[in-house]
């Protein structure tokens, strides 16, 4: 076999996993209970969505990621609320012999996709917790919001 010279057995390999996930914040709000459960609903919720995601470097291989989430669902008649759901959920992340110029993208796809599954369930068993049908969530493509992210920082400088 031949050798890569390019690869030498004793180049350090890039590392990168998941070390940790725990909720850092969360917050269930059922304002309009038990009545919310009285009236039937006639038509789907009118929900309103904002997720933001933030990153902080640790130590030089360790990096912290979260997912902030939130969620407030009313009906689309009234506007009544029927439930606010907030929640910070993060992630220990080992990131270790990767190029720099790959960490920003690496911490903003690959570990919010790793991530967002989980606090995906989350969500969606606290709302069956609260009374309500599971609050699923749309699958997020990170790699869309990165690019759009980083067009538009461009386009402001």
């Amino acid at each position: 076999m031949a050798e890569n010279t390019k690869n030498p057995e004793n180049a350090a390999r890039p590392e990168f996993r998941m070390q940790k996930m725990f909720i850092k914040d969360f917050s269930f709000e059922n304002p309009n209970a038990p009545e919310v459960y009285i009236t039937p609903q006639k038509s789907e919720p009118k929900v309103e969505l904002n997720l933001n995601l933030n990153h902080t470097s640790l130590d030089n291989d360790h990096y912290e990621v979260t997912l902030k989430i939130y969620a407030k669902v009313a009906t689309k008649d009234d506007e009544k609320t029927l439930f606010i759901l907030e929640i910070e959920h993060s992630g220990i992340f080992l990131i270790r012999n990767v190029p720099q110029e790959h960490i920003e993208m690496v911490l903003g796809v690959d570990c919010p996709t790793l991530l967002f599954p989980f606090t995906r369930q989350i969500v969606s068993q606290v709302t069956v917790d609260g009374g309500f049908s599971p609050f699923l969530m749309e699958p997020v493509n990170f790699m869309a919001l990165f690019q759009n992210a980083k067009a538009k920082k461009e386009a402001n400088n």
